[in-house]
């Protein structure tokens, strides 16, 4: 299994990033996966080869490059609920500094990058993300929707939000075909009907459902949280939106 460690030119820099992509030599379509707020690490470099092996071209920005390559941190092997505090208290500040105006910035600069990539072969992509690169994924599609033809997120942040720029304002942007899947707790059931509705208004074609059994962050093996049936699960629903939506691309 092919992979590469890059560095993709932004407006603001250098983004260092993880590709993974099949060993034979042809052309495939591509995958912007977005990260979690923990950051690039082990865990999605595998996600990442293991999304190759079913024949994409996956590229994993540090989307925290502003403040050094990845790891950003020093991380421990697995972050058990006691350690989760300490991690996220460095976390933090770098998660409110990417702003969604950096985010989008950034996010042409990836996919500028993308597809230009000899491994890549034309057409559309797909923006998946997890945690807080779900709602990225979402905007980077509202943004490029010519381009994005498919978007998921798992154990998403906030979706439906007071702002006037609030991820589920975007349905009406959207071309992709979507699909969310929520831990238990990430989201009211109040707050799902908005996003329904909002994706519905807008006729576009999603899944959303609550994973049972799940805690927010359920697909990452290196947390507490890991739900191997919530990450089974997730592949389920994943592969065949990205069948379905890069198929012949």
């Amino acid at each position: 299994m092919p992979t590469k460690t890059l560095q993709i030119p932004t407006p603001d820099g250098q983004a260092d990033a993880f590709a993974a992509f099949p060993d034979h030599g042809e052309q495939h379509p591509a995958v912007l996966l977005y990260m979690d707020a923990i950051g690039l690490r082990p865990v999605l470099q595998e996600m990442a080869r293991e999304l190759a092996e079913h024949g994409y071209y996956v590229l994993v920005p540090n989307l925290f490059y502003r403040h050094g390559p990845a790891p950003v941190i020093d991380l421990p092997e697995r972050i058990t609920e006691e350690l989760r505090p300490e991690v996220f208290a460095q976390l933090m500040p770098m998660y409110e500094a990417h702003t969604t105006e950096r985010a989008m910035r950034d996010a042409d600069a990836y996919l500028q990058f993308l597809t230009a990539q000899p491994e890549v072969s034309a057409g559309p992509v797909a923006a998946i993300g997890y945690c807080m690169g779900a709602a990225l994924a979402m905007r980077t599609a509202a943004a490029h929707p010519g381009r994005v033809a498919a978007v998921a997120g798992f154990h998403p942040g906030p979706l439906v939000t007071d702002a006037p720029d609030s991820p589920h304002c975007l349905a009406p942007k959207l071309t992709a075909q979507v699909h969310f899947g929520f831990a238990e707790g990430d989201i009211t059931p109040e707050a799902m009907s908005e996003l329904n509705r909002a994706l519905d208004d807008a006729g576009v074609g999603y899944t959303t459902e609550v994973y049972p059994g799940t805690a927010h962050g359920f697909t990452m093996s290196d947390t507490s949280a890991f739900n191997p049936a919530g990450l089974q699960r997730h592949w389920d629903r994943l592969l065949p939106l990205l069948d379905r939506a890069l198929a012949g691309s």
